[in-house]
């Protein structure tokens, strides 16, 4: 590039709005990171918020909340109904603790929960629930591990654990370990409210908007490069969301529809003693101590090997499963008469001391959690009608446009002279906004200027309120 005093010195025009950011198969790349709030039913934007390169994702999440927080606000919704659902990029603990003031469902990908001796000690009980959708093959198993503290902070949380066999090809999220395929999802969420296979469908299903990012794409586009500026580049996106609204506003008054409803969840149905419960347990629970100063089984620890630890650190290993009238699981776990017969506290630890003739048993029971009996229900808009009605519209549109004469109809129309472009202004990138603004100005003189469109429904013109012809 030439290099003279009159000229600055070379630089990216970009350099305020993006960044080097993927560095996979992009490599090299520079890029913008867009933080977008959208709600599920009725599918508004609500914000959007970014930054140059992979983004400061926990800053843009404070305003995303702060944004939900005003939208709850302006239609006087209590926040104890709003139900946020995070990407798996915020599947951290610091990020847990940062939307704990909202209920909240994400995938999380702070793997090393799976060596929680309370998570690995629960996945060596039977799931809770089976998960499959009709589309897929995959089946999963879930596992329910409420009040688990997550990262370095100890944020307690419920964690779900999906696991399913690996196959040869790669899972494209979680963790695979001894051919097993590991998926964490962390909410908050009760379980007297949501059960394990709820939370995943939130997640997975009717809480995901990778299908409307799609939508947007294709009708706005709004991570097109359009500014120099981060704050020109932010109008676009917000104009873009904007349109976005609007056609859907618009498609509500040419095609008023009420909103659908759809069974999310089906009532939990009663389950007998030889079934499994549909809802999934609760937290493991053991005996109280039989006697004053002898051992309960809360003096009996679960193992992440699913085994149970003694007050003398022998192991007690689960030897029979049986279900119980009230749909309770009871794990029988039982230590070795090698183990016990020499060990020094045997007497504070059986029933009959050193006269008892077989080991130490401890039984865990896993209660059924009750769910409440009303199904989960859906309510939504149909997400494409009613902005394609809108496009349809106007895509079909006659329009016509008539100048009124000035305040003098008898005045000569002014000699028109071509004026003499310079090359710096036939380049318009070179004009300053004032002289764009001179350039583009209509005279005041100028006749009223009318727009008739044919073809707009009654309904549609009523709502702007424009004259009906």
């Amino acid at each position: 590039m030439p290099q003279t005093d009159d000229l600055s010195l070379a630089f990216r025009r970009l350099d305020d709005v993006c960044a080097p950011g993927y560095t996979g198969r992009k490599r090299g790349q520079v890029v913008r990171t867009r933080t977008t709030v959208s709600q599920a039913h009725s599918y508004h934007w609500l914000g959007s918020f970014g930054n140059k390169g992979n983004g400061r994702y926990r800053e843009e999440l404070r305003k995303a909340l702060g944004a939900i927080g005003r939208y709850l606000t302006a239609y006087q919704f209590p926040q104890a109904r709003a139900l946020v659902r995070l990407d798996g990029q915020y599947g951290l603990g610091a990020v847990v603790a940062d939307v704990a003031s909202f209920a909240f469902v994400t995938r999380g990908k702070e793997y090393t929960v799976l060596d929680c001796p309370l998570v690995q000690a629960r996945l060596h009980l039977p799931p809770d629930q089976m998960q499959q959708r009709p589309e897929s093959r995959t089946v999963r198993s879930l596992y329910d591990c409420p009040e688990v503290p997550v990262g370095p902070e100890g944020v307690v949380c419920r964690v779900v654990v999906a696991t399913h066999p690996a196959t040869e090809k790669k899972s494209p999220v979680g963790v695979t370990r001894a051919g097993v395929v590991y998926e964490l999802f962390f909410t908050n969420l009760p379980q007297q409210g949501f059960t394990v296979c709820d939370v995943v469908e939130l997640y997975l299903h009717r809480g995901a908007f990778e299908s409307i990012l799609a939508d947007e794409d294709q009708e706005i586009d709004p991570d097109r490069w359009c500014s120099h500026t981060a704050c020109g580049q932010e109008a676009w996106c917000i104009v873009s969301q904007w349109v976005w609204n609007l056609r859907l506003e618009l498609g509500h008054q040419l095609k008023p529809e009420p909103l659908r409803t759809t069974e999310f969840a089906k009532a939990p149905s009663e389950t007998n003693e030889q079934q499994s419960p549909t809802c999934g347990y609760g937290k493991p629970t053991v005996a109280i101590a039989f006697k004053a100063g002898r051992f309960s089984g809360q003096d009996f620890t679960l193992q992440p090997d699913g085994t149970l630890r003694c007050p003398a650190k022998q192991q007690l290993v689960a030897h029979e499963r049986r279900w119980e009238a009230d749909g309770s699981l009871r794990v029988v776990y039982g230590a070795s008469i090698r183990s016990c017969r020499p060990c020094p506290v045997r007497e504070q630890c059986q029933w009959n001391g050193g006269a008892t003739a077989k080991p130490r048993q401890v039984s865990v029971l896993l209660h059924p959690v009750t769910v409440g009996s009303a199904p989960l229900l859906w309510q939504d808009w149909s997400r494409r009608t009613h902005r394609r009605a809108c496009i349809h519209l106007l895509r079909h549109q006659r329009i016509e446009i008539q100048a009124e004469p000035g305040n003098d109809p008898n005045a000569a129309p002014p000699a028109v002279t071509p004026a003499l472009l310079s090359r710096a202004e036939r380049a318009h990138y070179r004009l300053s906004w004032a002289q764009r603004l001179a350039r583009n100005a209509r005279p005041e003189t100028s006749g009223q200027v009318t727009i008739r469109l044919f073809g707009v429904p009654e309904r549609f013109a009523a709502s702007f309120g424009w004259a009906a012809a």
